[in-house]
């Protein structure tokens, strides 16, 4: 576990942090199944780091074939949307989630959750539910609950503003799906569709200057986008949805949130509300 710091935050969750790798965790239960399910975490989380560094060239590769427990993961999460451009990198902090959740979800721990910079994985035994936040543009509601019952155990957030390059001009796209590592794959290619290509508003810059390892290579991602009128954001958020309705249609995801300035769309079963107390 050297360099991984495992912490325990004033309020009584989970702060692990090693890297880029920034969770945040919290179980409900049986008090010593959460402490057993806490010791798994953090001993889980401790290889995560080494375990992708090992294979960084096969992750950064298209249809890179990985032999790592996670990385195998993320392989089979962005296959699913192949022939389009899309590398296993675009499902590592949604992997990362699954693997801590799987450690600590031991039995006896009733609901769980794991939240790697905003990609969130969940545990929920009959009759428990969680009530997550999303990466809402401001004004708009933000809180989403997620019940046991629901097929929803992945939310996980893309767009040009976010930690990763985008393709695309999302604000934010939020993807709710069955997995972590899928929605992290699927939240990518939604918010790389939402875009104008040739806009004179949107400015781009090849992903190697950006950051010279980037899976992306000389893609152009987005940098800046301003100048849109109303017309604009309608057709941009159009082809967003279209690209989030097939995957629907194909069972790649749940639903979807999708924002671009002062404009939201959503799809299927996703029910935004206030800011609540779970």
């Amino acid at each position: 576990m050297t360099g991984a710091m495992i912490a325990r935050l004033p309020d009584g969750r989970m702060h692990l942090h090693h890297g880029p790798i920034d969770i945040i965790a919290q179980a409900w239960g049986d008090a010593s199944a959460v402490a057993a399910g806490e010791r798994r975490a953090a001993e889980r989380f401790g290889s995560v780091l080494a375990e992708l560094a090992a294979e960084l060239p096969v992750l950064r590769s298209e249809g890179g074939q990985p032999t790592g427990a996670i990385g195998r993961v993320m392989a089979q999460a962005t296959a699913a949307f192949a022939p389009r451009f899309i590398t296993p990198m675009a499902a590592v902090a949604g992997a990362v989630a699954d693997a801590v959740l799987a450690a600590l979800s031991v039995p006896g721990v009733t609901r769980a959750y794991v939240n790697n910079g905003g990609d969130i994985a969940l545990h929920l035994m009959p009759g428990e539910s969680l009530t997550c936040a999303i990466a809402a543009q401001p004004g708009f509601p933000d809180r989403i609950t997620v019940r046991a019952e629901d097929a929803v155990r992945g939310i996980a957030t893309s767009g040009w503003r976010g930690r990763s390059w985008s393709l695309g001009i999302a604000d934010s796209v939020t993807v709710l799906g069955r997995t972590a590592a899928m929605a992290d794959a699927a939240a990518t290619m939604i918010a790389n569709a939402l875009d104008l290509p040739g806009h004179p508003g949107i400015s781009r810059r090849p992903a190697v200057d950006m950051q010279a390892d980037s899976d992306l290579g000389t893609r152009q991602v987005t940098v800046g986008v301003t100048g849109l009128t109303g017309d604009d954001i309608t057709r941009a958020l159009a082809a967003g949805e279209a690209m989030a309705q097939t995957l629907r249609t194909h069972g790649r995801i749940e639903a979807a949130a999708l924002f671009l300035h002062a404009e939201m769309r959503t799809l299927g079963p996703i029910a935004l509300k206030e800011p609540a107390l779970v």
